[in-house]
């Protein structure tokens, strides 16, 4: 999970609705859930975050505040004495109980952004993150779908029923522009342009805005949906009509969780080689780009990384492909 700079400035006071506030996590005191409000409340409206951003900020955070609201000396109302030791023996205690360095990892990301902001309010005497060595994370090469296994799964959808053309739309979407599931969840059909086979995404990872690209397999599969499955799914809807692109059966904004059950369906037919995952496909367009001769700048800016570097991962997924080259091109690759 990525971090942010500090702002140079005092964030605004927000005050949210009832109905808009982070419910109550059970088992924190009031001063701990106040804490934690506040917090999400930040990264919600001042930092634009997305909700599953948030959602793992507030597991995250949540599950610290227990470890805070349970330690003798701190006990449920005295945050702001939490130090350097308390948050060594948190993480510690997830250590010893089996959690991955990724996992570990990104708990105290989560903790150093909480404990800046909280620091910067005046919940904290002292940011008790400062001086933690990062921890190192075992280095996990994402894993993507061969060729076949694509066409496997793109053509497994239904393509007389609307949730199939729907399914292969999206599929077929997140192959062959790179964009995320979360940004696919935002799309609304004006955000489209099958004409330059572009669509736009508003407010992606980083607050950024960009252009994707679609081929001539995913503009068909979108044109298809767009025409007949889409308007059943829009008919279906009793109020005023949702623009999304991503309809559910009552004509509703396809949710997150209904972009992965869509996924489940279809994913386990493609592969029984790793677990797929919608980012699955993000990763594919990206080692396929590459395998078949894109440069890593434009893949970079095509899936929307602020930095090369986190791009360049996919060069070592690429290796596999360089060394099947390799083997079955050079002449004393093998021993006879």
């Amino acid at each position: 999970m990525s971090d942010w700079q500090e702002p140079h400035i005092p964030p605004p006071e927000i005050t949210l609705n009832p109905v808009d506030a982070p419910p109550l996590e059970p088992g924190l005191s009031a001063a701990l859930n106040d804490v934690l409000t506040g917090f999400l409340q930040y990264l919600k409206l001042a930092k634009n975050a997305s909700a599953h951003t948030v959602r793992a900020y507030r597991a995250d955070i949540a599950q610290f505040l227990g470890f805070v609201s349970e330690h003798p000396e701190l006990g449920p109302d005295r945050f702001r004495n939490t130090a350097r030791t308390h948050v060594r023996a948190f993480l510690s205690g997830l250590q010893q109980g089996d959690y991955r360095r990724s996992s570990l990892a990104r708990k105290l990301a989560s903790l150093r952004a909480f404990c800046r902001w909280a620091l910067h309010n005046a919940y904290l005497e002292a940011d008790p993150t400062i001086g933690l060595t990062a921890i190192k994370q075992e280095e996990r090469l994402p894993g993507f779908l061969r060729m076949r296994e694509v066409e496997t799964l793109l053509s497994a959808p239904d393509p007389l029923t609307a949730e199939g053309q729907r399914a292969r739309a999206l599929m077929e979407l997140l192959y062959a522009s790179g964009i995320r599931a979360g940004e696919a969840h935002n799309l609304n059909v004006e955000d489209l342009d099958l004409e330059e086979k572009e669509v736009r995404i508003h407010h992606g990872k980083g607050d950024k805005d960009r252009i994707a690209l679609l081929g001539d397999s995913a503009a068909e599969a979108l044109q298809v949906y767009l025409q007949n499955g889409r308007k059943w799914l829009a008919s279906r809807h009793t109020g005023i009509p949702d623009n999304a692109l991503f309809l559910n059966r009552s004509g509703s904004r396809l949710s997150d969780r209904g972009i992965r059950r869509t996924f489940d369906r279809y994913f386990r037919a493609a592969s029984d080689r790793l677990k797929i995952t919608p980012h699955t496909l993000r990763h594919t367009f990206a080692t396929h780009l590459l395998n078949n001769g894109a440069d890593l700048r434009s893949v970079q800016e095509l899936l929307g990384h602020a930095h090369l570097i986190t791009t360049q991962v996919y060069t070592h997924v690429t290796t596999e492909h360089m060394r099947e080259v390799y083997e079955q091109s050079h002449p004393r690759a093998e021993e006879e």
